[in-house]
């Protein structure tokens, strides 16, 4: 298939054919329709015998003169044009095999020395100068009217000069390009569909490159999420390794409680037993004195000196005197130490009995706190010095037991707190100021070491500990923290680093059910 040039470049030279030679000097435009016969041009090309060179020359051409008639048309202009020498030498009818109407073909502009100035008329600026001959022009042009489906011909026009110098004509060569126009188009396809695929395929390149992208984005945010989440699973593993052990050992310390309960109930009967013994024993040992005062005021009336003699020797060897002072100041001892067990014992029983675990009850928090400090006091007698400072509050309805849970967790990380200098422990009870009726207040403050402000957001949580791997299980105060939310209360801190910790504890006096108490979650 040839490609066709527009229609247009066609189209305006048939209409500016009335003026195709308006760009030609006058004495060209003159000699172009004029009828003259062929001049000195073409008697000196017979002279010299070109035309033999000229008819044997495979490349079609033609010469005219100055006064643009044709001299010469060779046997492959005739082929090509399809018009014979005989039919077009001696006329001006170059325009013929070319165009429907008159008008100038490149060798006629040479001559009038007007391509410049006329080509943008008659070949639309598609032409070049020759860089070998001085005046000669080329260009390319289609004829759909020649062969079978039009020819693409390259034109070469050349000047000829006289031995002055001067121009009298011009030699014009037709050169049948359409095969390498045709090749070249096909070439100029081929590259613009390359290009066309180059691009779609850069396009879906770079189309893939952002999936593809995005697909690394999604699988590193996936693999970021898969190890937090990996890093949440181990620590939940590991919290509930902590909780699994602390479940055993809550329930080891239940059944401990309820081993201490026993134990408490079984111990104070025998205690009572001895306590009920010793009043008995103090009576009969008060009667045994009167009875040896008796003896000891009717000795010296004895008449018999040796009796005396005996009675005044055993009495020296056994040192009555002394066990008489003696034996009341054992008997005082013992009983205190008696009362002191009896005193444990039942704090024991009362601290860890679980028959009253889940019922509210009104309790005197002084003697709950009271029974909690005689039951850790070996904890804390040798690291600090507890002082009590307790208020007029009234008795609360609360769960007696779990209250002295909350107060002896508090008082343990209270004694742990203080270095190896003995310290203070204040538990001081008030009523609540602006609600006396309604709240009271425990406080257990210590001078220990305080704790960090950036830490004490996190103190209640669950598992979480200050003190050193296998010393702390990070339990206590979070579940002093569930006890006092069940009691509809709030427990607070406030500490300072190298000064101590105070906590705070804000009880109501009667137990409200959930979502009655608005004062506990102000």
């Amino acid at each position: 298939m040839i490609n066709q040039p527009p229609s247009d470049s066609i189209q305006r030279a048939d209409d500016q054919h009335t003026s195709a030679v308006d760009g030609i000097s006058a004495t060209a435009e003159r000699n172009l329709l004029s009828e003259e016969k062929p001049d000195e041009l073409a008697l000196s090309l017979m002279d010299l015998d070109l035309f033999q060179f000229l008819d044997s020359n495979p490349v079609p051409t033609f010469v005219i003169n100055k006064e643009h008639f044709i001299t010469h048309w060779n046997r492959a202009a005739e082929r090509v044009l399809g018009h014979s020498a005989s039919t077009m030498v001696s006329t001006q009818k170059q325009w013929l095999p070319f165009y429907r109407h008159k008008r100038p073909v490149l060798a006629d502009l040479v001559i009038a020395e007007q391509v410049e100035n006329s080509v943008d008329t008659f070949y639309n600026k598609k032409f070049k100068a020759s860089t070998l001959i001085k005046g000669a022009y080329e260009v390319d042009d289609f004829f759909p009217h020649l062969g079978q489906s039009g020819l693409w011909l390259h034109f070469t026009a050349a000047p000829l000069f006289n031995h002055q110098g001067e121009i009298i004509g011009a030699i014009e060569t037709l050169e049948d390009i359409t095969e390498r126009h045709d090749a070249e188009e096909a070439l100029r396809k081929a590259h613009n569909d390359l290009e066309t695929l180059v691009k779609k395929r850069t396009e879906q390149l770079a189309e893939a490159n952002q999936k593809l992208e995005a697909d690394l984005q999604q699988r590193a945010i996936i693999e970021f999420e898969l190890i937090r989440r990996n890093g949440e699973l181990t620590q939940l593993n590991i919290q509930l390794s902590k909780a699994q052990e602390q479940l055993l050992q809550s329930e080891k310390l239940a059944s401990i409680g309820q081993l201490a309960a026993g134990v408490a109930h079984e111990i104070n009967n025998p205690v009572g037993y001895i306590f009920s013994n010793f009043s008995s024993l103090e009576k009969y040992i008060d009667d045994l004195f009167d009875m040896l005062n008796a003896y000891e005021s009717a000795e010296q009336h004895i008449s018999q000196a040796s009796i005396r003699t005996n009675l005044e020797k055993l009495k020296k060897d056994l040192e009555l005197d002394f066990l008489k002072d003696d034996i009341p100041e054992l008997m005082s001892q013992s009983k205190e130490g008696i009362g002191r067990v009896r005193k444990i014992v039942q704090d024991l029983k009362d601290f860890s009995r679980t028959d009253t675990n889940n019922v509210w009850q009104w309790s005197n928090l002084h003697q709950g706190i009271d029974s909690t400090l005689n039951i850790v006091n070996n904890e804390i007698k040798y690291k600090a010095d507890v002082i009590k400072e307790y208020g007029h509050i009234p008795d609360v309805e609360c769960l007696p037991t779990q209250i002295n849970q909350v107060i002896m967790n508090l008082v343990v990380n209270a004694s742990h707190a203080i270095g190896d200098e003995r310290g203070k422990i204040t538990i001081r009870t008030f009523p609540e100021p602006q609600h006396e009726q309604e709240f009271v207040i425990i406080e257990v403050e210590d001078n220990g070491s305080g704790i960090p402000k950036e830490i004490t957001s996190r103190i209640f949580d669950p598992f979480f500990t200050t003190k050193p791997i296998g010393k702390g299980t990070g339990l206590g105060l979070s579940l002093a923290y569930g006890i006092i939310q069940k009691h509809h209360g709030q427990i607070s801190l406030s500490s300072e680093v190298g000064k101590g910790s105070c906590f705070r504890i804000k009880l109501p006096v009667k137990h409200l059910e959930s979502g009655n108490n608005k004062e506990s979650t102000s």
